[in-house]
């Protein structure tokens, strides 16, 4: 076993020399144990597998990875996991990944370019297999040191006509644009936008605003909110409208939000103000969370689905590492309206 010191701690971990000694077979063997188990009789591998567990032997992934030029790591950077689109898309691409053997490094970048520059610095130095990004706004030097690499890597959450290698998403522009047809037609003409500072919503925000421009429409108020989507945010929000007059009119306010979570703030402050929805303000929000079809009134909002989009971007990667033809490496995965209580 590992030599200990004068103090009597252990100088070094269990080896898998040791492991052999106790098993009673050949170190090759217990190699083979743990790398291909099926090319061993269950006799000698049930010994092995009971002194790996008595020993408390933990094999060395690293070697093995540099022996044979694979990680089975894969990292995924996103911008926050309390948000459940983003939890909905980790989980699946976990689920994919760990069904073919390999495990997940998770990196959070909280909507900031340059933390995610950082996160790749860390990731890139331990030699992942494959890296899946939120988002296609990077840095230049995201890029160049990705695009270096040549790790595979796939995009998700976004489509451009540069991507840095694979691409599953779908248009944020696209997003705004058919809100607006949308609840123009159903004969809203008094709008107000609640958005925060991420650069996806704020391009979802501008289409917004220019194709109700181009059916004659302002957008009479906006309120910018910095950090990460909150319900208090979309209570002060509203608070702040009402300050500016929104709530006059015989017209009801349609407030867009740029997160499901702004929009329940909505909600929840025009509920305590009296304020009825959605004769005199009515609410959209973006995600479709879980919560968003149990709101009171239940929320409106923009449907994305956030297991296909991880699912996806997991089975281009596990196709590329194969060395198979996983399809198109770029899809849009499109996303849908759903209008329910808070709108009418």
């Amino acid at each position: 076993m590992a030599q200990k010191s004068h103090s009597g701690r252990h100088t070094g971990g269990v080896t898998l020399i040791d492991v052999a000694r106790l098993a009673g077979v050949a170190p090759m063997t217990v190699s083979r144990v743990l790398n291909q188990p099926e090319a061993v009789r269950e006799g000698t591998r049930d010994k092995v597998l009971k002194a790996i567990e008595q020993t408390g032997y933990v094999p060395n992934r690293l070697a093995g990875a540099l022996a044979s030029n694979r990680s089975r790591l894969v990292a995924v950077i996103v911008p926050m996991l309390t948000n459940p689109i983003f939890s909905d898309t980790f989980q699946a691409v976990a689920e994919r990944l760990a069904s073919a053997g390999y495990q997940v490094l998770l990196g959070m970048s909280g909507y900031q370019a340059d933390r995610e520059q950082e996160l790749l610095e860390v990731i890139l130095s331990r030699r992942p297999d494959g890296i899946i990004l939120t988002g296609t706004l990077h840095t230049e030097g995201s890029r160049q040191r990705l695009k270096a690499s040549g790790v595979p890597v796939v995009e998700t959450w976004d489509l451009t006509d540069d991507p840095i290698d694979m691409l599953v998403g779908f248009s944020h522009e696209q997003v705004g644009q058919q809100l607006a047809t949308h609840l123009l037609g159903k004969g809203y003409r008094r709008f107000a936008l609640l958005k925060v500072g991420d650069p996806r919503g704020m391009r979802r925000s501008h289409a917004f605003a220019q194709a109700l421009q181009g059916h004659g429409v302002a957008l009479a108020y906006t309120e910018r909110f910095e950090g990460l989507p909150s319900l208090a945010q979309g209570r002060e929000g509203l608070g702040r409208l009402l300050e500016r007059g929104a709530g006059e009119g015989g017209e009801p306010l349609m407030v867009v939000c740029t997160s499901d979570t702004i929009a329940h703030g909505v909600l929840t402050e025009a509920a305590a103000r009296g304020l009825r929805v959605p004769q005199q303000v009515a609410v959209m929000g973006f995600g479709d969370m879980v919560f968003a079809a149990y709101t009171f009134p239940a929320l409106s909002t923009v449907r994305i689905d956030g297991r296909t989009m991880g699912d996806a971007a997991a089975a281009l990667l596990m196709a590329r590492l194969n060395g198979n033809d996983g399809g198109p490496p770029l899809r849009d995965i499109g996303f849908s309206l759903v209008d329910r209580q808070s709108t009418v």
